[in-house]
């Protein structure tokens, strides 16, 4: 049986963590403004969870969401949970431009044009650096 890059206790890239998820900071250079809230559970589906756990995963991506759009402040958050390449319950959470280099499309499909440069990802970069550390006192408080 192949590891799942998932099931881990602690990812290199992670913010916070909880016994039923954790968060990571999953941005890159031409994204920066992306989380994920992945399950601890390996299980492939949300409603192959516990309700319980469902709710807490939900309740983190909300949370995520609502902290990205108050300090990001992007003109869309793109929410996803795929699961096609690596079938273990995970919440995409995207800060989204109209002049990022994938607009309107996903991230994951070919580039549109090149990335804002200078000044507007430099922002947005520092930005993204306030909302992860944000993130440990936004999800501790989304589950009190």
């Amino acid at each position: 049986m192949q590891q799942c890059e998932l099931c881990t206790e602690r990812h290199p890239r992670e913010i916070w963590r909880c016994p039923q998820a954790y968060v990571i900071d999953a941005s890159d250079d031409d994204v920066p403004g992306f989380i994920r809230v992945i399950s601890t559970h390996h299980v492939a589906e949300m409603t192959d969870l516990a309700e319980e756990d469902a709710r807490v995963i939900l309740r983190l991506v909300l949370a995520v969401e609502g902290a990205m759009r108050r300090i990001m402040q992007p003109d869309k958050v793109n929410l996803a949970s795929l699961g096609n390449m690596v079938p273990h319950v995970h919440w995409h959470v995207i800060a989204r431009y109209r002049d990022d280099a994938f607009f309107p499309n996903p991230i994951w499909g070919p580039r549109l044009r090149a990335s804002p440069g200078g000044d507007v990802l430099a922002q947005r970069r520092a930005r993204f650096r306030e909302l992860i550390a944000s993130l440990p006192e936004v999800c501790t408080g989304a589950l009190q």
